[in-house]
C-alpha cells in the first residue's frame, strides 16, 4: 500500500545523549576502547606555554581531528571540519557534544606552523601506536617486506625546467673501489689510475615542487612523485616508512632507508622484489646477517636464438667460464665499476661452428662479465630455490601489496596535496599510523581485550592536570 509521509519530525525536540547515536560496532567506538592516546600529552608538553596566552584546544582533540581525516581518507582538513559538525560519531569521538563549537580549519595548520613544524612528534606518533600493538603481542619484525610505492605530488606536469646537477656518488662506492683495488692486485693488474671527472646529469625538476621527481613506469603517464618506502611484517604491521624523490630507483633509496629504519629492528630476513636485486644490497645485507628473499629476474635485453647466460658455467676455482663447446673463456680484467671481464679465444671462437649462437661482436670473440659481488646474489638464488624462500615471496601479496591496496584506496594515498618531502613524510607516517591504529582496534575488539585501566587513568589524570593549569591562569 502507497504510504505518504506528511508529517516532517525533523524539528521535533528529543531527550537523546550522543553516546546512544553511536552504533557499538562503530570503528571509532572500538578505537576509543582499545587506544590510549595518552602519549600525546608527553609529546606536547615542551611546545605550550602554561603561565601565558589563552587557553588551547586540547591536544588529544587536535590531533584526534588529524586522525579522523586520515582514517577515512577524507581529502583536506577544511572538508574534515565539515563532516565533523554533521557526523555524529566523529563529535563523539571528539568528546564534543551537540552544542559545541567545532574548531576551525585552520586550527591545525597554525598549530603546526607554530609548534609541530620540524620536529619528530608525527614519527613518534606512528612509533607509539606500533609500540602498542606490540604490547599486546600482534607484530613479529624478524621477517620483513619491503617495497615502495609511488604518490602523485601536488605539482604541474608541465611546469618544470631542466637542470644540469652534479652526479652523486653512491653509498658504497669507497667499499667498492677498496674491492676493486685489492681484486686487480691478487689478479697482478695494475691499480687504476684516480679519476677527478664529475659526471653531470640531466634532471627535469619541478617548479612548483622542487624536491619531487619526474617518474614515469609501464603506461603510467609521465608525473611528478614521491616515492614511499615501506616496510611490514607478516601480519601486515607497518614497521617503517620514508619519503625520497619519485625520480629514484628503489636500489638508491633502499640502502638509506635501511640504515635509517631498518637497522633499527631485529630482523632476520628482508622479502623484496627485483628492482632490489642487485650485488651491492645482497652484499650489505648478508653481511649484517639477514637474509634477502629475492625473486627470479630474466636477463636484460632481447634474446635472439643462442645459447642462454646459464649455458656459460663458471668455475669458482680457476675464476673462468666454461663456454658450451667446453672452450675456456680466461679472465681479463676488473673494471672501474666492479665488474670483471672474461674473454674467450678468438682464434678458436673464428672457427667454432656455433659462434653466431654465441656472440655478434666482428672481433669474433665473447666477452661475458661478473660483478665482484656476484656470489652475495648466488647465495640469494640458493635460496629462492628452497620451499620456504618460495613460499616467503609469495607472502608479498598477502602484506606489503595489500597494504598499498588498502591506503591507496580507502586512505588517499594516490596523491597528496602537501608540497615538499617533509610534508610528504607526514603524510605517509600519519597514514599508517592511522592504518595499524584501525587494525589495533578491531583485532582487540575481536578478543574483547580493551585499554588497562590504569591508562584510562592516567589519560584522565594528564587532561584535568593541563585544564586545571589553565583554569588557574585565568581565573
Amino acid at each position: 500500500m502507497l504510504h505518504k509521509n506528511d508529517e516532517n519530525r525533523v524539528n521535533q525536540v528529543q531527550m537523546v545523549s550522543i553516546d546512544s547515536l553511536v552504533p557499538e560496532s562503530h570503528l571509532l567506538r572500538k578505537i576509543d576502547e582499545t587506544i590510549d592516546f595518552s602519549f600525546i600529552y608527553d609529546l606536547i608538553e615542551d611546545k605550550y606555554c602554561l603561565d601565558n596566552g589563552k587557553p588551547s584546544i586540547d591536544p588529544i582533540v587536535l590531533f584526534k581531528i588529524i586522525f579522523l581525516k586520515y582514517i577515512f581518507g577524507i581529502k583536506s582538513m577544511r572538508e574534515t571540519i565539515r563532516e565533523i559538525e554533521v557526523n555524529v560519531a566523529y563529535r563523539w569521538f571528539l568528546g564534543y557534544d551537540f552544542y559545541d563549537k567545532i574548531p576551525h580549519f585552520t586550527t591545525y595548520g597554525q598549530n603546526y606552523k607554530r609548534r609541530f613544524k620540524e620536529t619528530d612528534i608525527f614519527e613518534k606518533i606512528f612509533v607509539n601506536i606500533l609500540s602498542q600493538a606490540e604490547k599486546q603481542g600482534f607484530v613479529d619484525e624478524k621477517i620483513q617486506f619491503v617495497d615502495s610505492t609511488h604518490v602523485k605530488a601536488h605539482a604541474n606536469r608541465h611546469k618544470n625546467i631542466e637542470v644540469k646537477i652534479e652526479k652523486k656518488a653512491k653509498k658504497y662506492h669507497s667499499q667498492l673501489n677498496e674491492e676493486i683495488k685489492k681484486d686487480r692486485e691478487l689478479k697482478g693488474k695494475k691499480e687504476l689510475s684516480p679519476t677527478n671527472r664529475t659526471e653531470v646529469v640531466k634532471k627535469v625538476e619541478s617548479t612548483t615542487d622542487k624536491e619531487s621527481g619526474l617518474f614515469h613506469k609501464g603506461e603510467h603517464k609521465e608525473v611528478f612523485a614521491y616515492s614511499v618506502q615501506t616496510s611490514c611484517d607478516k601480519n601486515g604491521w607497518v614497521l617503517a616508512c620514508r619519503s625520497y624523490a619519485g625520480n629514484l630507483h628503489d636500489s638508491e633509496t633502499f640502502m638509506d632507508f635501511y640504515e635509517k629504519d631498518l637497522k633499527k629492528f631485529e630482523v632476520r630476513k628482508i622479502v623484496m622484489d627485483g628492482g632490489y636485486k642487485t650485488p651491492a644490497i645482497a652484499k650489505m645485507l648478508i653481511d649484517d646477517k639477514i637474509q634477502p628473499v629475492l625473486p627470479y629476474t630474466r636477463s636484460k635485453g632481447k634474446r635472439k636464438e643462442g645459447f642462454y647466460p646459464r649455458d656459460y658455467v663458471y668455475d669458482e676455482y680457476y675464476d673462468c667460464y666454461i663456454c658450451p663447446e667446453n672452450e675456456i673463456i680466461k679472465y681479463s680484467t676488473t673494471t672501474r665499476e666492479g665488474y670483471r671481464e672474461y674473454k674467450s679465444d678468438r682464434k678458436k671462437c673464428s672457427k667454432c661452428k656455433n659462434l653466431d649462437k654465441c656472440t655478434e661482436s666482428k672481433n669474433k670473440q665473447k666477452v661475458i662479465t661478473r660483478h665482484i659481488w656476484k656470489n652475495y646474489l648466488e647465495e640469494c638464488e640458493e635460496y629462492r630455490y628452497t620451499k620456504r624462500g618460495k613460499e616467503e615471496y609469495k607472502r608479498r601479496k598477502e602484506t606489503i601489496e595489500r597494504t598499498f591496496g588498502t591506503v591507496k584506496e580507502y586512505h588517499g594515498f594516490r596523491y597528496t596535496n602537501e608540497k615538499g618531502k617533509a610534508k610528504m613524510q607526514i603524510k605517509a607516517l600519519l597514514t599508517f599510523a592511522c592504518l595499524n591504529m584501525k587494525k589495533l582496534a578491531n583485532m582487540m575488539s575481536r578478543l574483547g581485550r580493551k585499554r588497562p585501566n590504569f591508562l584510562i587513568f592516567k589519560e584522565i589524570y594528564k587532561k584535568f592536570k593541563i585544564l586545571t593549569k589553565f583554569q588557574m591562569i585565568f581565573n
